[in-house]
C-alpha cells in the first residue's frame, strides 16, 4: 500500500483526493447497510447485548489500533465531559434509543428519522445558543417538521402506538446526537479525538453490559455464521473502521462537505432494508425522504454559501 492510499489521522489537508473521496463512500455505505443488518442481529440478541457487543468490540480494535500507532494515553481531565457527553448520549442513549425503535418500526424508517441531526442542531442554535437562522435555513427547518410528521402519520392516523412510541425514540435519540454535535463544536479539546475514542467506546460498553447483565442477565444467543458475520460488520467495520475513516478524511475535507456526505446513509439505510428485508416504500416515505433531505442539504449548504458570498 503505497503513502497516497494510506489513512493519516495526524496531519490536515485541504486536498480532496480521489482516495478520500474512495474512503468516504466507503464509510456512507458500510453505515447504511448497518441499519438492515442491525434490524436483522435484533431477531436474535436485545437490544442492550446488541448494543454491548458492537461498542465492545469496536472499542477493542481501537485500542489496539491506537496502541499500534502509540497513541494509546489516558484522557486528560478537561477532555472528561466530552468523552462522558459522547459516550452517554451519542454512543448509549442514540444507539439504544434506535435499536429498541427497530423492534417496533421498519429499519429504513429508523434511519431516515435518526439522521434528522442538522434540523434539531439548527433548533438547538436558535434556542440555546441564542443565535437566529437565515431565511434559507428557517424555510429549510419548516421543510423538515413537514417531512417528519409525513413519515410518522401513517402511525398518528392508525394510531399505531407501538409504532408512535418508536418514532418518538428515534427523534429523541437523533435531538441526544445533535447535542452532541453542539458540545463538540463548543468543546476545547485537549486529546485528539482519535485518542478520546477508545475511551468513548469504553465508556459506552461497561454500562450497557452492567445494565444488560442486571436486567436481562446473561444471553442466550443461538450463534451462527451468519450472525457472527453482522456482528463483526456492525462492530468493528461499521463502528470502529467507520469512525478511524470520517476523523481521517474529515480532516482533510470542509464539515459542510461531509455532513452534506453523510446524508447518504439515511437513504442506503432506507433503499438496503427494501431490498434485503423486503420493506415497502410508502407514499408518506417517499414524500418524507425528499422534504427532510431537501431540509438538511438547505441547512447544510446554506450558511457555507453564504460565506463564499460575503468573501
Amino acid at each position: 500500500m503505497t503513502a497516497s492510499n494510506t489513512i493519516s489521522i495526524s496531519r490536515a489537508d485541504t486536498r480532496t483526493s480521489s482516495g478520500d473521496l474512495l474512503k468516504l463512500g466507503i464509510m456512507v455505505l458500510l453505515w447504511g447497510f448497518s441499519w438492515p443488518a442491525m434490524k436483522i442481529c435484533l431477531l436474535s440478541i436485545s437490544p442492550l447485548w446488541l448494543a454491548t457487543i458492537r461498542f465492545g468490540s469496536a472499542a477493542l480494535c481501537l485500542f489496539l489500533f491506537t496502541g499500534m500507532r502509540g497513541e494509546l494515553r489516558l484522557p486528560v481531565k478537561q477532555d472528561i465531559p466530552i468523552i462522558a457527553s459522547v459516550g452517554l448520549l451519542q454512543m448509549i442513549a442514540f444507539t439504544v434509543l434506535g435499536l429498541i425503535a427497530m423492534t417496533k418500526v421498519a429499519a429504513g424508517q429508523a434511519a431516515l428519522l435518526a439522521y434528522t441531526t442538522p434540523l434539531w442542531v439548527s433548533l438547538i442554535t436558535v434556542v440555546v445558543l441564542r443565535r437566529s437562522l437565515e431565511k434559507s435555513q428557517l424555510y429549510a427547518v419548516i421543510a423538515g417538521l413537514l417531512g417528519i410528521v409525513v413519515v410518522i402519520s401513517p402511525s398518528l392516523l392508525g394510531w399505531q402506538s407501538a409504532a408512535i412510541i418508536g418514532d418518538i425514540m428515534l427523534l429523541g435519540a437523533a435531538l441526544c446526537w445533535s447535542i452532541v454535535i453542539v458540545h463538540v463544536k463548543q468543546h476545547p479539546w485537549h486529546g485528539s479525538p482519535l485518542i478520546l475514542a477508545p475511551w468513548q467506546m469504553l465508556l459506552s460498553a461497561l454500562p450497557l453490559m452492567i445494565i444488560a447483565l442486571v436486567t436481562e442477565g446473561i444471553p442466550h444467543i443461538n450463534w451462527n455464521t451468519e450472525l457472527v458475520s453482522l456482528l463483526v460488520f456492525i462492530g468493528p467495520l461499521a463502528t470502529c473502521f467507520c469512525f478511524v475513516i470520517s476523523l481521517a478524511v474529515g480532516r482533510r475535507i470542509n464539515s459542510v462537505s461531509m455532513s452534506v456526505a453523510t446524508l447518504g446513509v439515511p437513504v442506503i439505510g432506507l433503499f438496503s432494508s427494501i431490498i434485503f428485508l423486503g420493506e415497502k416504500m410508502t407514499l408518506a416515505i417517499t414524500v418524507g425522504v425528499v422534504l427532510i433531505l431537501c431540509s438538511l442539504v438547505g441547512i447544510l449548504v446554506g450558511p457555507a454559501k453564504m460565506g463564499k458570498a460575503r468573501k
